[in-house]
């Protein structure tokens, strides 16, 4: 079904160009300088627009990754202060079971006989 309408569009596309060429006012040598120069005004337009896009794509991604790196930088600072903040707890949390196991070993030391 697609080449079907492919096929219509360029034979469409023959038919209006064969009929341009045959009711042209102009001779065929001047219709087809006109093309010529019309064709390469088109060039020229298209390499300037992919020029500005390529120029505004480079742009974009740098931006993309100046933020990108921004946020990573973010998280890593985040991350480590989760971190220092886990070992802080970790430590309180060691220190005070083993100043429980003290309190609980000490006074019975102190309640043996001594010999």
């Amino acid at each position: 079904m697609k080449s079907d309408g492919l096929a219509n569009f360029f034979l469409g596309l023959g038919i209006g160009v064969g009929l341009g060429m045959l009711f042209a006012p102009k001779s065929g040598e001047e219709t087809r300088g006109i093309l010529k120069s019309k064709a390469d005004e088109g060039a020229e337009f298209l390499k300037k627009q992919a020029a500005e896009r390529a120029e505004y794509f480079k742009k974009q991604a740098s931006e993309f990754r100046e933020s990108a790196g921004g946020a990573a930088s973010d998280l890593m600072d985040k991350g480590r202060e989760a971190i220092s903040r886990q070992k802080d707890v970790l430590s309180d949390a060691i220190e005070a079971g083993k100043q429980a196991y003290r309190e609980k070993v000490e006074p019975t030391a102190n309640n043996r006989p001594v010999a």
